[in-house]
Order: C-alpha cells, then sequence, then structure tokens
C-alpha cells in the first residue's frame, strides 16, 4: 500500500469514477491507474468499486469504508507537510481563498493589501466563485479559506466562523418616488420591478422569505451576481436594486440613492470557512483573523481540530 494508490482511489471518488480524468489529474497513464486499483484490492482482499467490464460505476460498502480512511491518511500527511514548512519557511508559502464577487470586490481589498504588505513571500491565489463551488474546493482540499453569506455553514467536512453581519438596501436613482416616501415598506418595493442577486448568492433567499411572510409577489426582472451589474440596470431605469450596502459607494455611484432596508429584509451573517482537521500556517491564522477578528489562533486551532 502506498499514497499514490489512496490519491488513486480518492481522485477516483471525487471525478465520478473517469479513469482518464484521474489519470490526468496525477499525471499518470490510465493503464497505471488501473494496476494501482487492483493492486491496492489484491493486497486489502476487497473489492473497492463496482464494475461494469472495465469500466467502474460507483464504490462498495468497503470501498465507502475505506474513502473515508483515505481521505483522513492523505489530510492528516498533508498536515505533516504543512507543520514541517511552517518550521521552515514561516512566511513562505501560499494561500488559496474562495470567495464570492460582493466579498472579492469589496470586502476583501483592504485586508488582501495589508496581508501582502506582511507576507510579502506568500503566493495569494483568489478564486472567485458560487458559494456551492466555494464549498466543494474546501471539502476537496483545493481551497484553504472560503468566505462567503450563503451554503458554508452546516457542512460536516468545514468549520466556519461568523465575520460580520449585515442588512439589504433598495438602490433607486436620484428622484425616484422611493425616495420620498417618510417610511420605506415591501409594499412599496413590491410594486416596481426589482433587479437584485441570482438565488444562491448574498443572502438572496433572506430577500424572497421576506416578500413571501409578507404575501408581496415581486417581479424579479433580472438577476445577477454581481452588484456593479445591478447598479448599472438600475441606472438605465430596468428596476430598482436590492443590494448589499458596501456594494454602494456615494462617491462613484452618484446617480443613485441608497434606501436603508434593515427594517424589512433579515440579517445576514458572512461566514468564514476551512476544512475540519486541516493545519493552517501562521500566516493563514493571520489572514483569518484579519478578515474574522472575533477568531483568535487558539479558537481555530480548537475549531479545526477534527473533534
Amino acid at each position: 500500500m502506498n499514497f499514490q494508490q489512496l490519491k488513486i482511489v480518492r481522485e477516483t471518488a471525487r471525478r465520478g469514477f473517469n479513469l482518464t480524468e484521474v489519470a490526468n489529474a496525477l499525471y499518470t497513464s490510465q493503464p497505471g491507474v488501473s494496476k494501482n486499483i487492483k493492486d491496492l484490492e489484491d493486497e486489502l482482499g476487497v473489492e473497492l468499486f463496482v464494475r461494469r467490464g472495465k469500466r467502474l460505476l460507483g464504490l462498495t460498502e468497503p470501498g465507502k469504508e475505506l474513502l473515508e480512511t483515505v481521505e483522513r491518511i492523505l489530510r492528516d500527511a498533508q498536515n505533516l507537510r504543512n507543520i514541517a514548512d511552517q518550521f521552515a519557511s514561516r512566511e513562505q508559502g501560499s494561500l488559496t481563498v474562495a470567495t464570492t464577487h460582493t466579498q472579492a470586490r469589496y470586502a476583501l481589498p483592504e485586508v488582501i493589501k495589508q496581508f501582502k504588505a506582511r507576507y510579502p513571500q506568500v503566493h495569494l491565489a483568489l478564486h472567485q466563485c458560487s458559494p456551492r463551488e466555494i464549498v466543494e474546493m474546501l471539502v476537496a482540499g483545493e481551497a484553504d479559506i472560503g468566505i462567503a453569506t450563503e451554503a458554508i455553514e452546516g457542512v460536516a467536512e468545514l468549520v466556519s466562523f461568523p465575520c460580520y453581519d449585515w442588512h439589504h438596501a433598495v438602490i433607486v436613482p436620484q428622484h425616484h418616488p422611493l425616495t420620498k416616501l417618510p417610511a420605506l415598506t415591501l409594499e412599496a418595493i413590491a410594486a416596481h420591478p426589482i433587479v437584485t442577486y441570482h438565488e444562491g448568492f448574498t443572502g438572496r433567499s433572506h430577500i424572497d422569505q421576506a416578500f413571501a411572510a409578507a404575501g408581496q409577489s415581486v417581479d424579479i426582472v433580472l438577476s445577477a451576481i454581481d452588484a456593479d451589474v445591478i447598479k448599472t440596470y438600475v441606472e438605465v431605469g430596468l428596476g430598482i436594486g436590492i443590494i448589499a450596502p458596501m456594494a454602494f459607494n456615494p462617491a462613484k455611484d452618484t446617480t443613485l440613492a441608497l434606501l436603508p432596508a434593515e427594517h424589512l429584509f433579515p440579517g445576514n451573517t458572512t461566514r468564514l470557512a476551512v476544512h475540519r482537521g486541516v493545519y493552517l500556517r501562521d500566516y493563514a491564522r493571520q489572514f483569518v483573523a484579519m478578515v474574522a477578528p472575533g477568531v483568535d489562533a487558539q479558537n481555530l486551532l480548537a475549531g479545526t481540530s477534527g473533534d
């Protein structure tokens, strides 16, 4: 039994049992992948995969049990390398952060600026993804840190921490009738076409919940993952917008007005997540502390211990 065999088992499960993709991912040949699987099965004395001819269709029951152990062994092996790297080169390495467009565009620039000033020799890769893709990258070990408002809480393989709370706000063209109301209401908003976030992004579920609870039907004429797109279509008169207020810049968005709506929509919490049980190097913990100041190093280590 060797690490290459364990990596092949893990990649085979991750890549839908397509051995060509497994071979490409591990920079080897398909016959080599098949031989490693067969050698491991012969050594263990059980079949790990359900087969139809030469095709793999899924995991057998022993294969499902073994996969959990394989994941843990490979994760612990990476932790050993991370610990060694930590003491060999404390301020060098790489950090992969997966986050949404809203966070990358509005919440993280100052944090990343400070981080790079402190750790200039750390290569920081920033991936903009949907919340579901962020979860997938964290679970697969393709990202060290994930930041999003949706999807990352309650995933068994992850531990997450709150970064900050926020409420949606409404944007309208300057001098729009809604700016003259003494108090903004859901009924008044629902009387206009709405441009807002796509489902699954930036607290969209809370927007839908608020209107449903009030019995208000709404005409969402356009949805987007990017607040800049939402603002653009509000500017051209397609409708009124519902956005995260951090995306509004009074100095730049001079043709628009921001109307607070904390009393109308449920609050949102942007969270940071890491894979449970993964050892984070000092600079990764410092990045976490910059994004979520309430999470100190001890809390982070306790949260990722795998307990």
